[in-house]
């Protein structure tokens, strides 16, 4: 029996639709860290599939077509969608992603669960929240600091 999900891939992959599918793979591949796994290139020069490594995730990516209904971000107004990426230094790695065009959301700051974390939008439109772990806070002391946080503790 044929297992349902192939070797090598998780069960839940994003799937971004960019307008730049090469440039956005050297984005988020010399900004954040992902390997390339395979690219195929469309008849129309445009990138028709793509895989990307983010350690143990996979993101797949495409052009936009929009003859086939695949729009990016910018195409329908934004994304309501936000991927979350653990890095080794969250302060290199945001500070390089300003440099390579993305633009600040919530600044770096550190976060009451135990994360070093801020938020951007790529170039392509696509929200991304890039955090370092640098605390484990056990469930007490985190429903602490969040309740104190909104102001009820």
């Amino acid at each position: 029996m044929t297992d349902p999900v192939p070797e090598g891939y998780p069960r839940v992959m994003p799937y971004l639709i960019v307008d730049g599918g090469s440039e956005a793979i050297d984005f988020y591949t010399q900004v954040l860290g992902a390997s390339e796994r395979m690219r195929m290139p469309g008849p129309d020069g445009r990138l028709g599939h793509a895989e990307l490594q983010f350690g143990d995730s996979v993101i797949m990516l495409a052009d936009e077509n929009p003859e086939m209904g695949a729009l990016g971000p910018r195409s329908v107004g934004g994304s309501p969608v936000t991927i979350h990426v653990y890095v080794d230094d969250v302060d290199d790695t945001f500070e390089r992603a300003l440099q390579a065009g993305a633009t600040a959301l919530q600044p770096l700051e550190d976060r009451f669960y135990g994360d070093r974390a801020g938020q951007l939008e790529d170039p392509f439109g696509h929200h991304w929240s890039l955090a370092t772990h640098v605390e484990d806070v056990p469930p007490e002391e985190m429903s602490k600091r969040a309740a104190e946080m909104m102001g009820t503790g």
